[in-house]
């Protein structure tokens, strides 16, 4: 196993550069899975918006963003495929930007829902390339430690959302969402495309200028470069992608992937993130339910910074196990806490109990569950299907979140908020098993090797 000094000698400024400016395409996607809880409160308040906004309105708010997302996906694996995923990253500002302004500007609430299908369109596309890229373009040693700056400061979007959201109208913070979409299209201009991808599409030169970049000045590249012009000149060689996807071999990965984003949604992750305040308000906490809110979302962020610097240590399973006990545990006290307040219990003594809940719930979702998803996807999918492959797990994801929050409100009126909260907590229980039992460890092992041990691979029996 590595040790800390051996990991201390493959990082580079321009490895940190690179992650940084993917990151912040990141915190974009953050403010716009946040926005929806401090918007809405004010979106439907009659006394602040000069349209009507019903229930049910509201609630597409929220859920047509996701729904979106599943085509921002599926246009994402022929995107990173044929213009590289650098460019692909960057070409999401013009969504971004234009769908804050629609919203911003919107008359109707069908303008707000305009708006919000054009961000979830841009977040489906982000979702497909900035794992991707980020698997691609960091040595193996820390890709868990820089792979996992994505989640961070997807967090940090969304606290940010949050405080801003507090003190100002749905209006005024989609204005200043479209401000947030700047820096990551500056700073990505300077960054190199992936190697891989280059070495895919037979540049080799550019192939090689990339890694230098990526890599310390005195780094030998050589057999990083040879092994992976070795694997990338067997994707090239142009098989049936369809073919490559069904066949035996890369159904496992494939799955193990799906499944992954299916335990991360039912979690109702989302379904919570997305109607934070509103949750909050029917607690009848004694504690400002915006307050409440940014507390939530700090320890999200804070949670997602402490997996940031111990994920290359503990790996990816150890992480995943905690994460789904902490659910699992805070999820049963939502669950007999609104349980209790539905049959007339006095629960005034206990008005404490949901904040602390939610914050511990956040924490540990943020420890595992949130971001070795997303890092996994970039590790364990084959690079022949790499591109294709990530478009159907990411869609699958954001059916799966369209799903969650638009029948959130359903659930409450079918089995009332605890049976919500209880049906979650099933699926993280489920979920801990399928870790146990399935999910591999990818920690320290460069994508080739981990390729060779899930699909049967030449590599493996070499290495």
């Amino acid at each position: 196993m590595p040790n800390v000094s051996e990991k201390l000698e493959v990082v580079s400024l321009s490895q940190i550069v690179a992650t940084a400016a993917a990151s912040m395409c990141a915190f974009v996607v953050g403010i716009s899975l946040a926005y929806t809880s401090p918007a809405l409160p004010s979106m439907t308040n009659e006394n602040v918006t000069d349209f009507e906004v019903s229930k049910q309105q509201a609630s597409w708010v929220g859920g047509i963003m996701p729904l979106a997302g599943i085509l921002g996906a599926i246009s994402g694996a022929p995107l990173i495929m044929n213009v590289g995923r650098k460019l692909t990253i960057i070409l999401t500002s013009a969504p971004f930007i234009v769908s804050w302004l629609l919203i911003a500007s919107a008359g109707s609430v069908i303008i707000v829902l305009m708006g919000r299908m054009l961000t979830g369109f841009a977040v489906g596309v982000a979702s497909v390339s900035l794992p991707v890229y980020i698997g691609e373009v960091i040595h193996p040693l820390i890709r868990g430690t820089l792979g996992v700056m994505l989640t961070l400061m997807c967090n940090f979007g969304v606290v940010i959302c949050y405080v801003i959201g507090s003190y100002t109208t749905w209006s005024q913070l989609a204005f200043i969402c479209a401000a947030f979409c700047l820096p990551f299209v500056i700073m990505m201009i300077f960054v190199p495309e992936s190697p891989r991808w280059h070495l895919t599409n037979g540049r080799r030169s550019e192939g090689m200028k990339a890694l230098t970049w990526l890599r310390r000045k005195d780094a030998d590249i050589k057999d990083e470069l040879e092994e992976m012009s070795v694997e990338q000149d067997d994707v090239a060689e142009g098989t049936n992608i369809c073919k490559e996807m069904i066949q035996r071999k890369n159904l496992k990965p494939v799955f193990i992937a799906l499944a992954l984003m299916f335990f991360q949604q039912i979690s109702g992750i989302n379904a919570v993130m997305f109607y934070t305040v509103m949750i909050f308000n029917m607690s009848g906490s004694t504690i400002n339910c915006y307050l409440s809110t940014i507390i939530v979302g700090a320890v999200n962020f804070l949670a997602s910074l402490v997996a940031t610097m111990v994920i290359d240590l503990t790996g990816r399973k150890i992480l995943l196990y905690i994460s789904l006990l902490i659910m699992i545990l805070t999820l049963i006290a939502m669950s007999v806490f609104f349980y209790c307040k539905s049959i007339d219990v006095n629960t005034s003594s206990y008005s404490w109990l949901p904040l602390l809940s939610f914050v511990l719930y956040a924490l540990g979702f943020s420890l595992g569950l949130g971001p070795i998803p997303w890092l996994m996807l970039g590790e364990i999918l084959p690079s022949r299907i790499r591109g294709p492959a990530a478009s159907l797990v990411v869609s699958f994801s954001w059916l799966c979140t369209f799903i969650v929050t638009k029948t959130f409100q359903d659930m409450i009126d079918l089995m009332g908020i605890h049976g919500a909260f209880a049906l979650f907590c099933c699926g993280c229980i489920v979920g801990l098993f399928f870790v146990i039992f399935v999910v591999p460890e990818t920690k320290n092992k460069t994508l080739e090797e981990i390729e060779a041990e899930l699909t049967g691979g030449l590599a493996k029996e070499e290495s």
